[in-house]
């Protein structure tokens, strides 16, 4: 065969062996075969197109989300719960109250490089970011791999989404919401607002949540007092609380927060923050040992509970208080609190014996109470409401279920001179008016039948005695005409005009009144002797010095009012009441002391259920109680056999607290004297008296308590000039004179109860019996 056909036939072979229709062979590698399997997927189309196709659905994605994942429009309950921050006038804090440890701030109240040291750390970028940086997320995701705790994997914005919003659940759910809302939050919010509300939901450990709390946890100070390295720890801290405290941190924490913390400083150096001569003098400031919380123990208690309700009478609801976010200070002097609470311990507390309930049963019915306000301004500088809320959930400073007995009478005094009453033979009433101080005398000019007896049921005069006389003995029978008198009606007028409440029950045209059997507290009766003391402008005593609140508003209420009754009146109630002090055997006397120049007046109310001693100085007003109530049924009980004594009335344990307490709390300071140049004792009579005063005598028609004790010192013969103070102080300023150089009968011991046989109503109804039951109201 030739070439030629050799050639010929093999061209004709390969032309049955290509594919039909086609004579061009495929590309790609010799002998034109084509790509088979898994190869033929990979050309620069298919990855080109499915790179774009990639692109879009993401985008496509992300489009969706965007607009299906809406911003809460409610925070997390953790969030918004706040504390109540309590402090006293000196700015200590004195409590927190609340679930959580939280006082938000506004960014003013952070010093702005702290709030730099927090974006060092951090989101270096965080004022130029949109809310989110991806670049920081796949940075935060290294550096875990690498153990490395120098900066972040979110934004500033991410973690305060994540705590105001969010929950710390760290499921790819959640971390894609966190995304979405940190993009809108950023939208919305303006940057400083973002970062102090990050600031205010970070939680620092010690139970800490928000810089305020975290600065006082750490430091002791409020967060605008932070300094620069105290904010860098804290900046530091925060990645991981218990471990990074240094307080209690191993050696492995301790190194790892100084890594952290000189990371905060030298990110503030590169951001052209902190100047880098200064950052070299820095070193990490050793936080505070921890401290418990300050809670409701002692007084707290009984303290944060009179300042909500002084809240809820200005307006403020109890259910926002309850929410939290409020700081309140308080009027309360921390010395003269500690002073009252010690004086309250020495005086009545270390002589009961709680637990003896066979041979000391009336020691686990003893209450007390207290109020101490600066007249000049209405501050309550000191409370005492009881031995503690876990023992008694009210306040006895506060309770309203006791008669203020005595201490009732000079507000009697006061509407006499305020309203120029006279008596029933038409005399002016004044210090020097005479009265007849026959016990059990039925009063004259009254509609309801009334004859009190007074103390041990004595007869004070021949019979006549001064009004001064009255007061220094507390003479019901004086006090009970003197109100006829000027009229019931007026004396309520007067009562109410010096701040005290009109409740239910008050006897409006009772001449029982004038022995004090409305009720009232400590509060109430503080500010009506602080109103004298203030010479006739009403004084309403205040709690709160300020109360703040990022979203609400509190006005304290005005301490220092208008005139409630005359400075004269208030002036000569104020002259006479030194008298109950300074003049021998005067019920006051055993307060007196040369350290001040005191006034003040005893109660004791029927049955010796309550006594009072309320005393004032031209610095301080204090009113003191004791209650008798049965722990079981809560009833009142007679406090006869406090302490294993006998008749415990308001000369007795109140004074003696009052005295302890006035002496510490005016300690070092220089007293002044009372300003009492308006006051009238008005003309001088000489009282035609016994010797001393005598039991009656006369047998009496009128019935009267039977076993009522007065809380009255038993009188001596001759009171001293009306506000004069004893010649020679003494050690024991309840000495009184010897009674056997009078010519009346040894006057009682005062701690043992008084009794006498109950007489016979067999000409009296039992309505006129009740009219006149409060003839035991004495002292």
């Amino acid at each position: 065969m030739s070439r030629a056909e050799t050639r010929r036939a093999q061209t004709q072979r390969s032309a049955r062996r290509a594919p039909s229709g086609r004579g061009k062979p495929a590309k790609g590698g010799a002998g034109g075969g084509k790509r088979t399997g898994i190869r033929r997927f990979f050309t620069w189309k298919t990855i080109l197109g499915t790179f774009f196709g990639l692109i879009l659905l993401l985008m496509a994605a992300a489009i969706i989300l965007y607009f299906s994942v809406d911003e809460p429009t409610d925070p997390n309950k953790s969030a918004t719960l706040q504390s109540n921050t309590y402090q006293y006038a000196d700015g200590s804090v004195m409590a927190r109250t609340g679930q959580m440890n939280r006082e938000n701030v506004t960014i003013d109240k952070i010093p702005e490089d702290v709030r730099t040291a927090f974006i060092a750390i951090e989101n270096k970028s965080f004022y130029k970011d949109r809310g989110i940086d991806v670049m920081g997320v796949a940075r935060g995701l290294f550096n875990t791999v690498r153990g490395k705790g120098t900066a972040g994997g979110s934004t500033i914005t991410q973690q305060y989404v994540k705590n105001y919003y969010l929950t710390q659940d760290q499921s790819p759910t959640r971390k894609l919401r966190e995304l979405v809302i940190s993009l809108k939050v950023d939208q919305r919010m303006e940057k400083d607002d973002i970062l102090v509300g990050y600031l205010n939901t970070n939680f620092y450990g010690r139970n800490a949540y928000g810089i305020q709390a975290a600065a006082q946890a750490f430091y002791g100070v409020d967060s605008d007092k932070l300094t620069l390295e105290q904010g860098a720890y804290l900046a530091s801290v925060i990645q991981a609380p218990s471990q990074y405290d240094l307080a209690t941190a191993g050696p492995n924490g301790t190194r790892l927060v100084n890594i952290r913390f000189n990371a905060v400083l030298d990110n503030m150096v590169e951001m052209g923050k902190l100047d880098p001569a200064k950052r070299k003098t820095m070193t990490l400031p050793p936080p505070i040992k921890p401290k418990p919380r300050p809670g409701m123990d002692g007084q707290k208690g009984y303290l944060i509970q009179a300042a909500n309700d002084e809240m809820e009478e200005q307006g403020i609801k109890e259910g926002e208080i309850a929410a939290g976010g409020w700081n309140i200070v308080l009027n309360i002097d921390p010395k003269k609190q500690k002073a009252l609470e010690e004086a309250v311990n020495e005086e009545l507390e270390s002589k009961l014996d709680r637990k003896d309930t066979k041979n000391r049963p009336q020691d686990q019915s003893v209450q007390a109470g207290a109020t101490s306000v600066d007249p000049k301004t209405g501050a309550i500088v000191a409370m005492y409401g009881g031995q503690g809320l876990t023992e008694k959930s009210e306040s006895n400073a506060l309770r309203t279920d006791y008669q203020p007995g005595s201490t009732f009478k000079p507000v009697v005094l006061a509407a006499a001179l305020q309203e120029n009453a006279t008596t029933q033979d038409d005399k002016p009433i004044t210090p020097n008016t005479l009265y007849d101080g026959t016990s059990r005398r039925p009063v004259k000019g009254s509609k309801v039948p009334f004859a009190p007896q007074n103390q041990d049921d004595r007869n004070f005069g021949d019979p006549m005695i001064t009004v001064q006389g009255a007061t220094d003995f507390s003479v019901n029978s004086v006090y009970a005409q003197m109100i006829v008198d000027v009229g019931p009606e007026k004396v309520k007028k007067t009562a109410l005009a010096l701040g005290m409440k009109d409740r239910r029950g008050w006897p409006d045209d009772q001449p029982a009144m004038a022995l004090g059997t409305m009720s009232a507290n400590t509060v109430e009766m503080a500010g009506v002797y602080a109103t004298f003391d203030n010479h006739g402008k009403k004084v309403t005593p205040t709690i709160i010095k300020k109360a703040e609140h990022k979203e609400g508003k509190f006005t304290p209420r005005q301490a220092i009012g208008a005139q409630a009754i005359s400075r004269k009146s208030a002036d000569t109630v104020t002259k006479v009441l030194t008298g109950v002090v300074n003049d021998e055997g005067g019920s006051g006397n055993k307060v007196r002391s040369s350290a001040y120049e005191a006034a003040g007046k005893t109660g004791t109310t029927e049955k010796n259920v309550a006594g009072w001693f309320t005393g004032f100085t031209p610095e301080l007003v204090t009113v003191v109680a004791m209650f008798g109530e049965d722990p079981t049924t809560h009833t009142q009980v007679t406090l006869t056999g406090t302490a294993g004594g006998g008749r415990a009335g308001g000369s007795t344990f109140p004074a003696a607290i009052w005295k302890t307490y006035t002496l510490a709390a005016l300690k070092g300071k220089e007293t002044a004297e009372f300003e009492l140049k308006e006051a009238d004792m008005g003309a001088s009579q000489a009282p035609t008296r016994s010797a001393s005063p005598t039991p009656s005598t006369t047998p009496s028609t009128t019935p009267s308590t039977s076993g009522t004790p007065t809380g009255s010192q038993s009188p001596s013969p001759t009171p001293t000039k009306s506000g004069s103070k004893p010649p020679t102080p003494t050690t024991s300023p309840t000495t009184s004179p010897d009674p056997t150089k009078t010519n009346g009968p040894k006057p009682p011991d005062p701690f043992l109860l008084y009794t006498s046989p109950i007489p016979r109503y067999s000409s009296l109804s039992l309505i006129t019996y009740y009219s006149l039951k409060c003839g035991g109201c004495v002292g």
